[in-house]
């Protein structure tokens, strides 16, 4: 609360301006419509109940009033009827005045407002000592231009809450996808830190084994042999129990490594035997990648194949690999797709998310989006040289 007293919000004065106009706007359409009704009407023939300049002071002084009708819409409404029974002037304020409180206000209410209103053209005639006109085109041209304002101001009350609804609607979807998107970040990095425990452990106890066995089977410095050995294998279990301790993942046997780049065949493979037409061509040179970059390349396909098998418009989906040590690895993943972003079903893209999230955390970029009927993925990954 403090903080909001003491920083202004930006859109304020935009707001007040706005309303500034708006009050402006009013008052003259107000004054326009009154001025206008006297003029036509028979406020100004002999016997009114007002003479002519105190009709406009009168009808003056209710516009002034409605500087107030946005804080006390109903009080300013009710101050200014009893005004239409002596000035016709005032009528156009009193019109401005019930069309804002049928934006703020119930129906019951603005019935009584508008009975009054319409009410109060019976006494403007029995007040005039020579009307020109049958009573009755009072109430009709009074009772035309109430209904006219009341119902205008319930249409506007409804596009308001419309509105107002499809915004909250909008925000609390807008939530809900930062919240999946949030999880999604944080199952890709718990999956990421599944694989590197895996493969980590799978080393680790690698070496434990050689170490063991070096241990036992030593022939030369026996002693020095020994002590080497054993400092090998107890630094490696040292270093197997701690990552245990941080991924959170219990003690037992070691997991053998994750898939990467020599498994991709695979992958293909069992897409295909899915029924799914994949163009798959690896335009990578002879030099093998690091292992870690390797499995981040195979987590890609995997789940643009996947994306491509559940949102895309055709079985089918192109996958290129391309780079070189020293500049980049690139991955570009294209499967046919005629929808739009919005046109997918609640939850779809979180993939997409655990894919730069993972390519964000091996120091890359990638884009995605469709482009002329079909869905490009485009993944480039640093390659040390």
């Amino acid at each position: 609360m403090l903080l909001a007293l003491l920083v202004p919000d930006p859109a304020a004065p935009r707001a007040a301006s706005r309303d500034r106009i708006a009050d402006a706007v009013a008052i003259v359409l107000a004054l326009a419509y009154g001025l206008g009704m006297m003029r036509l009407g028979d406020a100004t023939r002999p016997g009114a109940a007002l003479p002519w300049p105190a009709d406009v002071a009168v009808g003056l002084a209710c516009a002034a009033a409605l500087l107030l009708r946005r804080r006390h819409p109903l009080a300013v409404t009710a101050a200014l009827l009893p005004f239409g029974a002596v000035s016709v002037t005032a009528t156009g304020p009193i019109v401005v005045a019930l069309f804002t409180a049928a934006i703020r206000s119930r129906l019951p209410v603005l019935v009584v407002l508008g009975a009054v209103n319409v009410g109060t053209a019976g006494l403007y005639f029995v007040l005039h000592d020579d009307p020109a006109f049958d009573i009755r085109v009072d109430f009709v041209v009074r009772g035309v231009v109430t209904v006219a304002a009341l119902g205008w101001g319930l249409f506007v009350q409804a596009y308001r809450r419309l509105t107002t609804s499809l915004r909250d609607h909008a925000t609390r979807l807008e939530a809900e996808q930062r919240l999946r998107e949030d999880r999604a970040r944080l199952t890709e990095r718990a999956r990421i830190a599944r694989e590197m425990h895996d493969v980590l452990a799978h080393r680790m106890s690698l070496i434990s084994l050689h170490a063991g066995a070096l241990e036992v089977r030593g022939t030369v410095s026996p002693e020095e042999l020994t002590l080497a050995a054993g400092a090998i294998r107890g630094s490696a279990h040292e270093a197997l129990e701690e990552l245990r301790a941080v991924v959170g993942v219990p003690t037992g046997r070691p997991e053998p490594p994750q898939p990467g780049l020599g498994d991709m065949d695979e992958l293909v493979g069992g897409a295909r035997a899915a029924g799914m037409a994949v163009d798959y061509r690896n335009e990578l040179p002879a030099d093998i990648p690091p292992e870690v970059l390797g499995r981040t390349v195979y987590r890609i396909v995997q789940e643009g194949l996947t994306n491509a098998r559940k949102h895309g418009t055709g079985p089918a989906a192109t996958v290129r690999l391309a780079g070189a040590a020293g500049h980049a690895l690139r991955v570009t993943i294209t499967n046919p797709f005629t929808g739009t972003p919005s046109a997918r079903p609640p939850g779809a893209g979180l993939g997409l998310v655990g894919i730069a999230e993972r390519v964000a955390l091996a120091g890359g970029r990638v884009t995605h989006g469709p482009v002329d009927g079909a869905f490009h993925l485009d993944a480039s990954l640093p390659w040390p040289a």
